[in-house]
């Protein structure tokens, strides 16, 4: 089915006449348990060929996050999957958190960039590259509470969808956690650091 919303285009997939739509790749699933891919039908929502190569513009974002949280209520979903991010997320918490950027808000990072922590503390993005270019490993500095780690990362992400890609060692002052120094070698994760 072709779904047009604010001039835009978008193809869903697996629809219940059609083929179904091939399950997601899932690493992190926040507000659910992991879900059996084997025992769920899955829609697939993906931009329509008019704006090919343009998925991870915001603007479309924007749009197709509008059209997931409508398309949820709508079905009664058990889950929304961000597959860049290779991220499920239970519907409720997929609206909470975009629905105060679709208002002008800050970037929603819960619903579009997974998290994973590392054997050494610290945290890894998952699905960031396709926003920026770049994902990035955030370690704790000497005096920085490793309890705070966590929404460091999420203020870090809103932070780098506002300013691009890292090309040169520079410093991030991230509003209620502090700064972050940061820098990235041509083809690596961005290295952050809490000052």
């Amino acid at each position: 089915m072709e779904l047009l919303a604010s001039g835009l285009t978008f193809d869903l997939h697996g629809l219940k006449d059609g083929p179904p739509a091939a399950a997601p790749p899932i690493a992190t699933a926040l507000g659910l348990a992991q879900p059996d891919l084997r025992e769920m039908r899955w829609l697939t929502l993906a931009p329509g060929p008019h704006l090919a190569g343009a998925g991870g513009l915001l603007p479309v974002i924007r749009v197709a996050a509008m059209l997931l949280t409508e398309l949820a209520q709508l079905s009664q979903a058990e889950g929304i999957s961000w597959i860049p991010a290779h991220l499920v997320l239970k519907p409720g918490l997929f609206r909470q958190a975009v629905l105060p950027w679709l208002e002008g808000g800050p970037f929603p990072a819960p619903a579009f960039v997974a998290m994973h922590r590392l054997d050494d503390g610290s945290m890894a993005s998952r699905g960031l590259n396709l926003l920026m270019g770049q994902e990035f490993i955030l370690k704790a500095g000497n005096s920085a509470d490793p309890s705070l780690l966590a929404r460091t990362a999420v203020r870090l992400v809103d932070w780098l969808v506002a300013h691009g890609p890292v090309l040169q060692p520079t410093r991030a002052i991230l509003a209620g956690t502090g700064a972050v120094s940061l820098e990235a070698e041509s083809g690596s994760p961005i290295l952050a650091r809490c000052d």
